[in-house]
């Protein structure tokens, strides 16, 4: 893997307790936060940036509504002082929301994602990303989804979903790597 520049962001995703509601369902990566904060960790030792996105759920009964303790960001990945925060009402992280301005004036041509839900926000933003022209890494094992029930009536595992989210990505709108290797590529 080529080495990741200095001027690389990391751009975290909807890491709140939200997520954690049994109404989400079967999830698949259970280790997704350890991995992640490993990654977190690594990136914040190398003095690259790091950009968290939170959603501000405009729905009256969304586990991700402010106000509520699913609001806050997991532990692993409370924001330091310097680290923004961008709150975001849709899908996407650059839709409504300032982070697209952050990313120029930190002058990041190279962003490295991870976060959930796969087949969600992190695709809705990698897709956004690619076609404003970032160069996306995808971090595979440090994002997660749920079981969902295809267009046929089939239910898909969560794996299933997840791998099809990273299929549909990896190539055209970002490159999908593992924890491993991003932080391979820091040195």
């Amino acid at each position: 893997m080529e080495s990741i520049p200095a001027t690389a962001a990391l751009i975290l995703i909807d890491l709140q307790h939200a997520i954690d509601h049994p109404s989400w369902g079967v999830r698949n990566n259970p280790n997704a936060e350890q991995v992640g904060a490993s990654l977190l960790a690594a990136w914040r030792d190398s003095g690259r940036a790091v950009y968290h996105v939170r959603h501000d759920s405009v729905e009256p009964h969304s586990t991700y509504r402010p106000g509520q303790p699913g609001h806050d960001f997991k532990s692993e990945f409370v924001p330091h002082a310097d680290e923004p925060v961008t709150g975001k009402h849709t899908g996407s992280a650059f839709e409504g929301t300032e982070l697209g301005e952050r990313m120029a004036t930190g002058c990041h041509e190279v962003l490295v994602v991870f976060g959930v839900i796969t087949n969600n926000s992190v695709e809705s933003t990698v897709r956004h990303a690619a076609c404003l022209g970032y160069q996306v890494f995808l971090v595979a094992d440090a994002c997660f989804t749920f079981a969902k029930v295809d267009w046929n009536g089939v239910l898909r595992s969560a794996d299933e979903v997840h791998a099809m989210s990273l299929a549909n990505l990896h190539g055209e709108y970002c490159t999908v790597a593992t924890a491993a290797e991003i932080m391979g590529a820091l040195s």
